[in-house]
């Protein structure tokens, strides 16, 4: 959710923040942060107030003040709507979670839908549902696909006519409301797949354990950093020698494991993902590199995984 829409409550706060905003807009990141800090001073518990004063501070390389801002976000955001964890960690401040607030990505994602197929497909060459479905498409049909973190349904769009099930969670219900109208999922649902608890909402009388041939989790995972709990869901939902398709940000040899990139997503070495898929009973069938998106004009490399669940 942006902090643009929210409203100090005071007039005059208000109306410094409108005329910091603008001076954001045109590149002056440093006046942004004074004029800012003015309407703070006028409303000390604005809590997207801080958030608006730390980014600027960041923007115009002012570490230090944007962390104290960061800081006042935590202490005012019992939730962690506005994800002030993750800009302190992304500063060096704090170690970087092992998984964003759920409150962040629900809200994220929530204010993100209605553009985010213009957003992804249109502008930033984003590929993933169709490599991953080339991936894994001869190895189809399938009886039912599972599709994790299904967002507006772009994965969905490319296995539908390879499965005869399909089913849908996502922790954000305005990206499960896009997907609907796509009219190609039997079942949609909200779950959140940081939380051990998701399988209350994965699962059911009607919808068992081990029922899926094939789990999707296309350009979902890079918004966790410790992927034990999706990985034990998708084991979970597999039939005996199902499929377990996924993409991840490639972290290179930067890392042993996880780290949390600037852009607040997380990147995944090869040899985690590898370790995990053991730890959980998974065989590599195949994997690919390529590029998956754009990001600030740079491609974003990513490592695309097919993997099955052992008998």
């Amino acid at each position: 959710m942006s902090a643009n829409q929210f409203s100090s409550g005071d007039v005059i706060a208000d109306r410094r923040a409108d005329y910091a905003r603008m001076l954001a807009e045109s590149g002056d990141h440093a006046a942004a942060a004074e004029l800012f800090e003015q309407a703070l001073e006028i409303a000390p518990d604005w809590t997207a107030g801080w958030l608006l004063a730390g980014e600027a501070h960041q923007k115009a390389g002012a570490r230090e003040a944007a962390i104290a801002a960061f800081e006042q976000v935590m202490k005012r955001d019992r939730q962690g709507l506005f994800g002030a964890s993750l800009k302190l960690a992304a500063l060096d401040a704090t170690p970087a979670p092992d998984a964003p607030p759920s409150a962040y990505v629900e809200g994220l994602f929530d204010d993100y839908a209605d553009r985010f197929e213009i957003s992804l497909v249109e502008k930033l060459n984003y590929s993933v549902p169709a490599k991953l479905f080339a991936l894994v498409q001869s190895h189809g049909p399938f009886d039912l696909t599972v599709d994790l973190g299904c967002g507006t349904g772009l994965f969905g769009v490319e296995i539908a006519s390879d499965t005869a099930r399909l089913e849908g969670f996502d922790l954000s219900a305005n990206m499960l409301a896009k997907a609907g109208e796509k009219g190609i999922y039997h079942h949609l649902g909200q779950a959140d797949l940081s939380r051990t608890d998701a399988d209350t909402s994965l699962f059911s009388e009607d919808r068992p354990r081990h029922r899926a041939d094939l789990v999707s989790a296309a350009d979902v995972l890079m918004y966790l950093g410790n992927l034990d709990v999706p990985f034990a869901l998708a084991d979970e939902l597999l039939k005996p020698r199902g499929l377990f398709a996924f993409s991840v940000e490639d972290a290179g040899s930067s890392t042993d494991g996880f780290v949390l990139q600037q852009s607040l997503r997380y990147a995944h070495t090869q040899s985690y993902i590898e370790t995990l898929l053991a730890r959980h009973v998974f065989d590599l069938v195949a994997l690919s590199r390529t590029d998956i998106r754009m990001d600030a004009g740079k491609p974003v490399h990513g490592i695309l995984f097919l993997a099955r669940k052992r008998a």
